[in-house]
């Protein structure tokens, strides 16, 4: 059975969260290739993206080495900011 990119994302996201139960990670297909928006608990904001962004980084760096070749962009989704105006 193959996992999908969304899979191993999440799997690496929950290892990293302190609240694991609260992580989603929703793939997409967009015109620019396959879309993975990860959504934490505003407190693993901090935690997930890293200092100067290098967790983030370091999570693209390895969904891409697992793409074969395909585009994939992963986007960190700000929870906060979704509810306000």
């Amino acid at each position: 059975m193959a996992v999908s990119l969304a899979e191993v994302l999440e799997h690496l996201v929950k290892g990293i969260a302190t609240l694991p139960d609260e992580v989603r990670v929703a793939g997409r297909e967009t015109s620019r290739g396959e879309l993975l928006e990860v959504r934490v608990d505003p407190t693993d904001l901090g935690r997930v993206i890293g200092r100067g962004g290098r967790t983030a980084q370091s999570l693209r760096t390895v969904i891409g080495a697992l793409s074969d070749g395909r585009r994939v962009r992963i986007d960190v989704v700000d929870t906060d900011a979704e509810g306000e105006g």
